[in-house]
């Protein structure tokens, strides 16, 4: 899964084997959802195929300078674009017992990744992502640990997966992004008085204006996705 840290907005989520294909697929995923100009700060564990999808995505050709006045011009190359960064955490696993853990940065420079990071306080691990796949876990009972409702199928699960993202993202307040009101509300009975004003990742995020219900997701319509015509 992929999380913006800053809105909780969960990004993208895909199942399936950990491979080059579905690395591919991920990122594509995750590029298509961005603004087609926006690179953000990629942090992840250390799986290489997400290095050659993010190549592939956010890549752009090159033309080396020549070396020498005369003889033929140097092939053209494929580098990633300067606004790129990309860290990665790899923890190091002993008799499955956690022993080291060390931070890489791929793309860009330690600097620049700082520049990002440090203000806002983020650290270079995965620890929101693991966080939110444990209560991920919690939402769709297919994919619980030592689980007697293992789905069936993979599309009957990616139909699971979609419902919880949006559950996630439009209906559950998060604390983190609570919003403190200017004057407390006083609540029905003898309750005491409502001081936060509940936001979710979508409300953080500018794509809906109040918190939605489980009913009103599921009678949304959705707009048919545009396709592309032939001649």
């Amino acid at each position: 899964m992929a999380l913006d840290p800053v809105t909780k907005l969960l990004v993208a989520i895909d199942v399936g084997a950990r491979t080059q294909a579905m690395a591919q697929r991920f990122v594509h995923h995750v590029a298509q959802v961005l603004a087609p100009d926006c690179a953000p700060l990629f942090l992840t564990d250390g799986f290489r195929a997400y290095l050659t999808a993010l190549l592939t995505h956010y890549g752009r050709w090159v033309q080396p300078p020549r070396r020498q006045a005369k003889g033929p011009r140097p092939k053209s190359r494929w580098m990633p674009r300067p606004q790129l960064l990309y860290a990665q955490m790899v923890k190091t696993t002993r008799r499955r017992r956690l022993v080291d853990v060390t931070h890489r940065v791929v793309f860009g420079t330690i600097e620049a990744v700082n520049q990002v990071r440090s203000p806002l306080g983020w650290p270079i691990n995965t620890s929101l992502v693991e966080r939110c796949n444990r209560s991920l876990r919690q939402h769709v009972a297919a994919i619980g640990r030592r689980t007697s409702t293992l789905c069936k199928g993979e599309a009957g699960l990616r139909h699971q997966l979609a419902l919880s993202h949006v559950y996630d993202n439009c209906v559950l307040p998060h604390a983190s992004l609570r919003q403190p009101l200017a004057e407390p509300v006083a609540t029905k009975g003898h309750g005491s008085a409502k001081q936060w004003w509940p936001c979710t990742p979508a409300m953080a995020a500018g794509l809906t204006d109040h918190v939605w219900s489980l009913k009103e997701v599921l009678l949304y319509r959705v707009p048919p996705w545009p396709q592309t015509q032939t001649v």
